[in-house]
């Protein structure tokens, strides 16, 4: 038989998906087998998958030993010796910046070199985050940027802030501005609403309504010559390649962009020395009760290298006294 207490980091998860995490190579079905059986118990008494755990709460596990360790979550040991470049840090979230052509987190079964890996290890040195304390509970990111996509991401060092933060994200009390560079002349700001769907290739498409899932995009022109237009972005949902769709849907294509964009404008920008599309996450603003702290507050971290190098030379200006002017965070 084996205890487990459920911590400040376990409390308000539903049973089951508690255990789901616990249980980490298990299915289901045992799970809610011996929930049935008692084999599972909370506080001494039988439970349901949908009883809401609480701090303190003890549960116990009628099971072989051997049974438990077969399924029971491993602890994610990281091979990354490399730490994050902290943009902001709490004792709730930390902001990271992502420079291009690394991983937000790992998405194969061989090891790769990711942000989320990189903040966990920098938790764990700082002592914010013990893995062997905790059961279910691993620090996160809440929003995701593609390998070759820099800017910031937003990490939950607990529980209640992961919660809080997936909740103000959903109702749109946290904005994130990206900062892209397209080919052709854009003259006046522009809304996108469209419902994308995945194709061959992971490629994102127009759909109908009852197809895909929608997507919101606002798009707001900073500068604009005869041949380039650098936009402001507000991603309001946030979907797979979404920029990058509905901007083609509007017969527009971000400079670099190899699986949407122009091979004759990426040609030339390679020439230049950028070898990835030119699209930044640069600003994120909280507007959400639950971080009153930083209600009100921008954080903004302006791409660098050939991206503000190139930014510079084909307006004429100095990208952070042009955001600045422009109100945009």
């Amino acid at each position: 038989m084996r205890e487990i207490i459920i911590n400040k980091n376990d409390e308000g998860r539903r049973l089951d998906r508690f255990l789901k995490i616990y249980f980490e190579k298990a299915p289901l079905s045992f799970i809610y087998k011996n929930l049935r059986k008692k084999n599972i118990v909370v506080n001494g008494k039988r439970a349901k998958p949908e009883d809401i755990l609480s701090e303190g709460d003890e549960i116990k596990l009628f099971l072989a030993e051997e049974t438990i360790e077969k399924f029971k979550k491993d602890i994610k040991k990281s091979k990354n010796s490399k730490l994050p470049d902290v943009l902001y840090e709490d004792d709730d979230i930390i902001l990271v910046k992502k420079p291009i052509n690394l991983l937000t987190h790992n998405d194969t079964k061989g090891y790769q070199d990711n942000a989320l890996d990189r903040m966990v290890d920098y938790l764990i040195a700082k002592g914010d985050y013990k893995p062997r304390l905790e059961k279910s509970f691993r620090p996160a990111f809440v929003n995701r940027l593609d390998r070759n996509t820099s800017g910031i991401l937003i990490g939950a060092k607990n529980l209640k802030s992961l919660q809080d933060l997936n909740a103000a994200i959903k109702k749109r009390e946290i904005k994130k501005l990206y900062l892209t560079l397209v080919a052709g002349k854009v003259t006046k700001d522009f809304d996108v609403d469209i419902n994308l769907k995945k194709t061959g290739n992971n490629v994102m498409m127009k759909s109908s309504r009852d197809e895909g899932k929608r997507a919101i995009t606002g798009f707001k022109v900073l500068k604009s010559n005869k041949d380039y237009s650098l936009l402001s972005v507000n991603l309001i949902t946030g979907r797979t390649h979404q920029i990058r769709a509905s901007l083609k849907e509007v017969g527009l294509a971000i400079v670099g962009d190899r699986k949407y964009g122009e091979d004759r404008v990426n040609k030339v920008f390679r020439e230049r020395g950028l070898d990835s599309q030119f699209l930044h996450n640069y600003a994120i603003v909280f507007d959400a009760d639950a971080f009153k702290d930083l209600r009100g507050k921008s954080f903004v971290y302006l791409p660098e290298g050939k991206m503000k190098d190139i930014a510079e030379d084909i307006f004429k200006i100095n990208l952070g006294d042009l955001l600045n002017e422009k109100n945009n965070f």
